[in-house]
């Protein structure tokens, strides 16, 4: 096994990969942050109900879960349906501003057609097949679950077990690669051994 410096990658005990996509696979986080700003803006919240600190505690999270929290915390009426159908639109307006985190695609690549590798993102369908599209990188994954297909999002485990439930690996023997809280603790929750992937660097 390659050595990633960085990942922490272990050198065995598992037979499958599940990656995360927004800040793990993909250097998103910041476009998926102006595209919160700009749905928020557009239907009447106010200013700095969604700080970005905040924004990456909760990363992983379904949209909607999170448009309820900010209604839940400022005593809002915004519409979830409404303000994931703007950020949506938002952030595809810049996909071509995400770079994909280099190391964790080069481990990626390293085992393509050696081991099952599924994507389980918090993002909807449209938005992570055309994020890997963008970037080239669908091919390398057997599966990709998204957030619409489970029962409930990240914290909650589902969405990892029905990733390693469709390439057929036991959740033991699959290794997860997260960056952010709600996805480590699904990862976790779904009894698999997770890698905390560094977030990017980005020098303003």
């Amino acid at each position: 096994m390659h050595d990633f410096e960085g990942l922490n990658i272990p050198a065995d005990g598992f037979d499958a990969v599940i990656f995360d996509l927004d800040g793990t696979l993909v250097d998103s986080m910041p476009v998926h942050f102006a595209a919160w700003n700009v749905a928020l803006a557009a239907h009447g919240a106010p200013k700095n109900v969604f700080p970005e600190d905040v924004f990456y505690a909760m990363g992983g999270k379904p949209t909607k879960d999170i448009v309820k929290e900010i209604n839940g915390e400022h005593n809002l009426k915004l519409d979830p349906s409404v303000i994931s159908l703007a950020k949506r639109e938002a952030f595809l307006n810049h996909l071509d501003e995400v770079d994909p985190n280099e190391e964790v695609v080069a481990f990626a690549r390293s085992l393509h057609g050696k081991m099952p590798m599924a994507i389980a993102s918090g993002g909807s369908r449209v938005v992570v097949e055309k994020t890997l599209q963008a970037l080239g990188l669908s091919d390398l994954f057997d599966e990709v679950v998204t957030a619409t297909e489970v029962a409930n999002g990240k914290p909650a485990p589902d969405i990892f077990l029905k990733a390693a439930k469709l390439i057929d690996v036991s959740p033991e023997r699959c290794l997860v690669l997260e960056d952010a809280p709600p996805g480590i603790m699904a990862a976790q929750s779904a009894g698999m051994n997770v890698v905390a992937v560094p977030a990017p660097v980005h020098l303003h």
